[in-house]
């Protein structure tokens, strides 16, 4: 849990320091575009970089293989469950059913 709210706060440093990179608009495309044109091309670049954030987290997560982990686990639990369940019935039919 620690590692990841240390990745989490690490991304958002990045993502502040980030934006001061940013190159500058030239004066002439700045007196070109309308208030509306602006915001909606602001929109549009924080809608890009939360659907390039999320995939990124996407693939983070895919590459700690947390699927095959998932069954395996499910696996080992069912087999484990399993056994003991048959012991337990094992035990209750020769409680119940004594000669």
């Amino acid at each position: 849990m620690n590692k990841l709210l240390g990745i989490t706060v690490l991304v958002a440093l990045l993502a502040v320091s980030a934006e001061s990179f940013r190159m500058p608009r030239q004066a002439e495309e700045e007196q070109e575009l309308g208030t509306l044109t602006k915001i909606t091309d602001g929109i549009k670049s924080y809608y890009d970089s939360a659907v390039n954030t999320a995939s990124g987290y996407l693939e983070n997560i895919k590459g700690m293989k947390l699927e095959e982990k998932a069954k395996t686990l499910y696996t080992d639990t069912t087999i484990v469950l399993s056994t003991y369940a048959g012991i337990a019935q094992d035990q209750l039919y020769h409680i119940f059913y004594q000669k």
